[in-house]
Order: structure tokens, then sequence, then C-alpha cells
């Protein structure tokens, strides 16, 4: 009898399953996909289901996960069964885990007996049994889904410029008719009536809102057209509004700051026998049989640069440690200290004061040994975008503080920190620990923004005033934001801010057009001049006049096409 996990949303029941599958001469590589369509309510019983199985009808049988419940989660190559279905620990066996969509880190974790696991995360290339502790609400992945949905629903709307302007706007300029009418009636010469009427009637016309109406819609439909031409798309207006006023801006640091891709950051060489290439080559060839995640960065670093891959023989992965083999007759070995202290290489003094300094940037280092002596090594890291050190600077230069909020390590997080001249930041951080800062900081009367890319991001994203997701990170991440980043790096964000500044400014300008020119046609409509001239706007001009007032804020807003971001 096998167990596999799988979740079984991919075939549409929002439920994660334990699928017990009674075969005893059916390969597990082969249970890849399973064709059937059950319903969701009556699905989990102890009645088995016969469904077509690559063309072979076998009896499964459905239940629920509960507590304590043992689960086998298998390297199968179906992704189906590569995700971990339940919150608990592991009962038996070891694997690497890919929890990014969790912590937002892109190095998967080693992971081994009594660790703990989450639902929703991805299991390696080896297999392990865990007990579930956690099912259902109760699940990490759960609780996560549930903030975003609190945080969301706890944003109050903002109260635009112009609805406030208008409250006041409208019942005064009534009131001015009112009064020209009846002061037209009291003091107006004969006909007085006609007069009256006419007057009351041109201020109506002459103060029609329509170039008020249109001051915010106007801009804002130029402004989010050029945002889209620019990478920056915008979910909505009150975005962009909420934008223009922060002055703390929460970055997360893997895909957000960094590429979001485990890349080999050096190779360094300690001896005289051997220079960089031979030893990026031995690093490559001997990586070549490795099944470690890490390993896939040093291959296609090793293509890059165009490295001969050698034969390897008698090779071996020590878990947790590196691998061993043969290469031309030497003994390679490369992996961690661990691994080299069990071989007994020897390592230089110079070597491992090297080592020791890039770990302490919080990079991962593997040394590379041949005939038990340690050559060199390779350093893996998340490389930081090109853009972003800039992108930080001139939005420093705008007075918005730049925090830092990482699931990462301190000595990684304090190098990026370092690097990018970040004073604040804070490492070691879940998704409720984020949401957490956010809420102090909005505590503190601040106005704070958040860029992410995440599913860990995305409590932090809903409950900012401004959030900003990476277009290259998960659709829950953009979801959960009201300002999309296409392409992924921090300079959108200066883009946005730049636009929201803009935007904004054409609104007040459109609405300063829009009240000075009623300011002055409506004493005019009234008959103000008139004592004094003999001047009376007659109701058809003044409908020219309007008509042109609104033109003019349309012409003002059109000017958004040619700003530069």
């Amino acid at each position: 009898m096998r167990y596999f996990i799988g979740n079984w949303k991919m075939f549409g029941v929002p439920k994660s399953i334990n699928i017990l599958n009674k075969i005893n001469s059916f390969s597990s590589k082969h249970l890849s996909f399973v064709k059937g369509v059950c319903n969701c309510n009556s699905i989990f019983s102890d009645k088995p289901y016969r469904i077509n199985i690559f063309g072979i009808f076998q009896e499964v049988v459905f239940c629920k996960a509960s507590f304590s419940t043992e689960y086998r989660v298998s390297n199968s190559n179906c992704k189906l069964f590569l995700a971990i279905p339940v919150d608990g620990s592991i009962y038996e066996g070891e694997s690497s885990v890919d929890e990014s969509m969790i912590t937002g880190e892109p190095m998967p974790v080693h992971k081994s007996v009594h660790d703990k696991v989450s639902s929703g995360t991805i299991n390696g290339k080896q297999s392990f049994i865990m007990k579930a502790e956690k099912v259902g609400n109760d699940t990490l992945l759960s609780q996560i889904i549930d903030m975003v949905n609190k945080a969301s629903r706890s944003q109050a709307p903002i109260q635009k410029l112009a609805d406030k302007i208008s409250g006041y706007f409208v019942p005064i300029v009534v009131l001015i008719s009112v009064i020209t009418f009846v002061l037209w009636v009291v003091f107006g010469p004969e006909p007085k009536y006609v007069f009256a009427l006419v007057n009351a009637i041109a201020v109506l016309i002459i103060a029609c809102p329509c170039a008020l109406g249109l001051a915010t819609p106007m801009s804002v439909m130029v402004g989010v057209g050029k945002g889209a031409k620019s990478g920056v798309l915008i979910k909505n207006a009150e975005a962009l509004e909420r934008l223009n006023s922060i002055d703390v801006l929460i970055i997360d640091k893997t895909g957000t700051i960094t590429e979001g891709k485990p890349s080999v950051d050096k190779i360094g060489v300690q001896s005289a026998k051997y220079h960089e290439k031979e030893v990026l080559q031995y690093i490559v060839s001997i990586n070549q049989m490795s099944e470690h995640p890490l390993a896939d960065a040093t291959l296609k670093y090793g293509k890059e640069q165009g490295v001969e891959l050698l034969k390897v023989n008698d090779f071996n992965s020590v878990t947790g440690k590196g691998v061993v083999g043969t290469i031309q007759d030497k003994k390679v070995a490369l992996g961690n200290e661990k691994l080299m202290q069990e071989i007994n290489a020897v390592i230089p003094d110079e070597l491992s004061d090297d080592v020791k300094a890039q770990q302490k940037l919080g990079k991962t280092v593997s040394f590379l040994s041949v005939d038990a002596i340690a050559i060199g090594y390779v350093v893996i890291r998340d490389k930081i975008k090109a853009s972003s050190k800039k992108a930080i600077s001139e939005l420093q230069s705008k007075g918005i503080d730049v925090i830092m909020l990482t699931g990462d390590n301190y000595d990684t997080a304090k190098a990026v920190a370092q690097e990018l001249h970040l004073t604040d930041f804070k490492a070691g951080l879940l998704p409720q620990d984020k949401l957490a800062e956010v809420e102090l900081l909005q505590s503190k009367g601040k106005k704070v923004a958040v860029a992410g890319d995440g599913i860990n991001d995305a409590p932090a994203l809903a409950k900012s005033d401004a959030g900003i997701a990476m277009g290259t990170g998960t659709d829950v991440a953009i979801e959960s934001a009201g300002i999309t980043l296409v392409k992924g790096d921090l300079q959108g964000i200066v883009k946005a801010h730049n636009l929201s500044q803009k935007v904004m400014g054409n609104i007040k300008q459109n609405l300063f057009f829009a009240l000075i020119y009623n300011s002055i046609g409506v004493p005019v409509a009234a008959g103000v001049l008139f004592p004094f001239f003999g001047i009376l706007l007659s109701p058809m001009i003044a409908a020219l006049a309007m008509s042109f007032s609104s033109v003019s804020v349309i012409a003002n807003a059109l000017r958004l096409r040619k700003v530069k971001l």
C-alpha cells in the first residue's frame, strides 16, 4: 500500500488530500495524473473510487487530512506530489525543501528528522515521512491568506480632494444663483424679473462643475496610461494617491533588492598548482552528478564560462556535507568544512580565512579538495539587482526612509544593507512579523509603502498604505498590491513615485484652473460689472466660456504624456 501526497486543487477540489492507492504492481513514477471528477463534499469517505489512471482503472480512497496522520512525501516526477500538504515534522528521512513561498528566500533548506515543514512548500529530490501537526485553517499558509484578507478589509478608502471641493462648491453656486436672483429683483432695473432670471441662469451655467468633474479622472486616466508605458501598472487611483504621501518604504530582500536566484559569486583559488579555470572545471564536473539545488547554479555558471566537463567515477553524495568522486585518477571532494574533516583534507590557513570572511557576509561557501588538499572554494550568493543601489539612493534623496525586512539570516541581510547603504534593516522575519512592523509604523503616524514579491510579503502589502508588487513575483503578492512593477526592479518604484507626484500635482493644477475660472466667471455672470460698465454676460456666452474651462483642464492633463519618470 502506497501513500502519495498531492494538492487536489489542481483538479478543481480546493482541499489538500491524501491519496491512498491500493496498487501492488503499479510503479509510483507512473502515477502522474489522476483523471476523475468527484464531488468535493462527498469525496472524503472510506468508500473506494474507481479512477482511470493512464487507462488502468484502480480503486482509490480519499480521506481528509487529520492531526498525527503520517504522510510520505515523494520525489515523484509529477509536481502534484512535490507540494507538502500540511504543517508537521519529519518522522523519517531527509530532503531539501524549497520554502520560498513562505520565507521568500531562494535557497532550499535541508530538512531532517524532527525538523518542521510547512504546507505549500516544495520538496526536493528525496523522500521523507512526515507527521501532520496542523491541518486546514491552522496551517501557516492558511494563516497567511487569512492575514491578507483581514488587512485588505481594514483599509479605509481615501476621501478624494475633488469630492471635498464638490461638496462645498455646488451648494455655494446654487446659493449665489439664488442671491443673484433676489438682488436683481430688489435692486435691478426694469424688467427686473427678466434680468434676475437671465443672470441667475448665467451663474448656474458658467459655474457648471464640468471642469471640476474632469480634473481628477482625466489626470488619473492619462497618468495610468503613462505608467503602463513605463512598466508601472496601477490597479486603481487610490493606490496612486496613497503613494504620493508615503514617508517610509519597506522593501523585501530576495526578489526585490536581489535577483531571487542563487548564482556563483566567486571562485577562490589558494594553490600555486591550479588556476581558477581548473578549479571551476573540477567544481562543475563533480556537480554534474549531484542532485543538490545549489549544484544547478554552478552548472549554469560553468556553461556560461564554456567549461568542458570531465568524467567522474566513484561518485557519492554525502548528505548534508557535499559530494565526492574521482576525476582523472584524483580524489575530488566539494562540500562544507564537515566534509573536509571527514576525508581528512588539509585546509590552508589563508584559504580558511578567506572562506570565513565570505561566510560572515552571509554567503554559501563550499570547499574544493583534490587528493585531500583544499585548493579552492566556490561562493554562491543571490546577486543584488543592478538598479537597486541607484533606486534606493534616489528614494532616500526624496526624504523617504527605506527599511529592509527579510526572512534571510542576519549576516546576509547585514551584508546587503551595507552594500546599499541602508541603516535600518531587520532579518529572520516571518510574514506576521513584517505585518507587525507595518502596523507599528502606521501607529506612529507614518505613511508606509511596502514592496515585495512573495506570498510572505502579501499581508504587509495588503496592510500598507501603498503596496507595490514585483511583476516577477507571485500572483498573491500582485493581487495584494495596488501597484505592480512589470520589470520587477526598484527603479520602478522611483518611476511610480515620480508618476504619483506628477499626477497629483496635475490634479491640483486642474482643480485650481476650475476654481479660479469660476471665481472670476461667477461674479461676472451675476452682473457685478453692470453698475460700473453696463456689462451683462449672456447665458450663451457663459456656456461657451464653461466649455473652454473644460478644454483647459483636458489640455493640462494631456501634458502628463510627455513627463519624464
